[in-house]
């Protein structure tokens, strides 16, 4: 008959899934590998099933293996939450912390930054997803989310990383065909280049210009739900973008791009967003500390613009 599975046996049994090394988790839960061995041991016991395939060259999960996987992150993460709500002063994060981001940016910045925290917190399980949508943080079960834009629902807790704003740009090759918008009223006889990524809205730009917000219809031959497909159709001279300055400042500073309507911008602001359930969460604490940390050694993105 199977027994209830032991919950350190079952944080052992994760340590050693996501490392897929039975040395490198004895090294991370800082024991020795007799010890993790034998906790898998008894855990294979306790359930009835092999969870590893192992070799003298490789470990590997196996179907059982997944599958008790993906309970134990659950069950160990359950528990992990249920002693922070009760125990606010907790200073070891453990468990698996869930992130979401955009594409673009969790690809270039976010992930980096998210792979220099997991070394730096070794115990603790992170998984990042990426999206081209605003995600529902509680609904969905993420911990946090790393977004950009400052549309945020009142019910969410945030706390500004960066300061950042989007900027007008097109390639010179497409101004000196096309001309160089001189106001806003311009923009719509323009190709402009129309991205349907988590928070602009489908063919309106929202601008403010010297503290006031003008909205513009805008509309192009091309359109895509990614940025960077966007910033690429810029380049190659198809249209004016709007795109977020910590992307395309260094093609600004190159002279690939040419920033239009420079008195035109959009606030993107770079921030952390969590649902009140985590508030006390330590993961989510320390994570979100270290992203401030972080951000705060980014070129400063709001003293004036690239030039032309």
């Amino acid at each position: 008959m199977n027994k209830t599975p032991n919950l350190d046996d079952l944080r052992v049994f994760c340590t050693v899934a996501r490392k897929l090394s039975f040395s490198a988790a004895a090294e991370a839960l800082e024991v020795s590998a007799a010890y993790v061995s034998k906790r898998v041991n008894l855990l294979e016991a306790d359930l009835g099933t092999r969870l590893f395939h192992r070799s003298t060259r490789r470990v590997a999960v196996t179907e059982a293996g997944e599958r008790v996987y993906m309970w134990a992150e659950k069950i160990l993460d359950d528990m992990d939450q249920l002693v922070e709500d009760i125990s606010t002063t907790r200073r070891v994060p453990r468990g698996t912390l869930r992130i979401s981001s955009s594409f673009g940016f969790g690809r270039h910045v976010v992930a980096p930054a998210v792979a220099r925290f997991s070394a730096r917190y070794p115990q603790l399980g992170v998984r990042l997803d990426l999206f081209d949508r605003i995600v529902d943080v509680a609904g969905e079960g993420f911990d946090l989310d790393i977004r950009i834009g400052d549309d945020i629902a009142s019910q969410l807790i945030a706390r500004r990383l960066a300061e950042n704003h989007r900027v007008l740009c097109a390639s010179p090759a497409y101004l000196a065909q096309h001309g160089t918008p001189r106001q806003l009223a311009d923009l719509p006889a323009h190709a402009c280049l129309v991205i349907k990524e988590r928070d602009h809205p489908f063919g309106v730009w929202r601008l403010t210009v010297r503290g006031e917000t003008v909205s513009i219809k805008v509309r192009g031959p091309l359109s895509t739900n990614h940025g960077e497909v966007a910033v690429q159709w810029a380049l190659a001279g198809r249209g004016i973008v709007l795109r977020s300055l910590w992307d395309v400042r260094p093609l600004l500073e190159s002279g690939a791009l040419v920033q239009v309507l420079p008195d035109a911008t959009q606030p993107a602001n770079v921030w952390a967003v969590y649902p009140a359930r985590v508030a006390s969460s330590a993961k989510v604490r320390v994570c979100v500390d270290f992203l401030a940390e972080e951000f705060a050694r980014w070129p400063d993105l709001t003293a004036g613009d690239a030039q032309q």
